[in-house]
């Protein structure tokens, strides 16, 4: 070996060291090492979250007669909807609708993976599929019968 040199060994003792290791490792090993993020899902993630979180004002498009008109304000925008037959629907608002547009709502989500299927409600996000694309909303804020102009209150 030459001067000044030092073994290879003591080298990548020095880089696991220096990471925190307490073990002799090079970059090609593997190690098993415990968590360090342990996450909780909140609670929403969960069936009995989504559930609760489902179980408020809302509406069953299913449950409408056809021609019923809604106004759905969401955080951001506010969107015209006349039912068609069950979750199909004439919608209007917003960027992706500016004009009447032929849709069918998927449900409502706390925009994750889980769906009430045919839903529209109060703090969750509308799915809707329009045109062969999936749109999620921001979260409803209020729903209004055009006809009676009071909100839709729970079932």
């Amino acid at each position: 070996m030459s001067r000044g040199a030092r073994p290879i060994a003591a080298e990548v003792h020095r880089a696991a060291y220096n990471r925190g290791q307490d073990s002799l490792m090079s970059s090609d090993s593997s190690v098993i090492r415990p968590l360090v993020d342990r996450t909780v899902p909140t609670e929403a993630a969960t069936l009995d979250g989504f559930a609760a979180a489902t179980s408020g004002p809302g509406v069953a498009l299913r449950q409408l007669e056809p021609l019923t008109e809604l106004i759905v304000q969401t955080r951001n925008t506010s969107y015209r909807i006349v039912v068609s037959h069950e979750a199909d629907i004439v919608i209007q608002g917003g960027t992706f609708f500016p004009d009447p547009t032929r849709a069918h709502v998927e449900g409502s989500s706390v925009g994750g993976n889980l769906l009430k299927i045919g839903w529209i409600g109060v703090g969750l996000r509308m799915e809707i599929v329009a045109d062969g694309r999936r749109i999620v909303t921001t979260a409803v804020r209020s729903i209004i019968r055009r006809d009676d102009t009071v909100p839709v209150r729970p079932h």
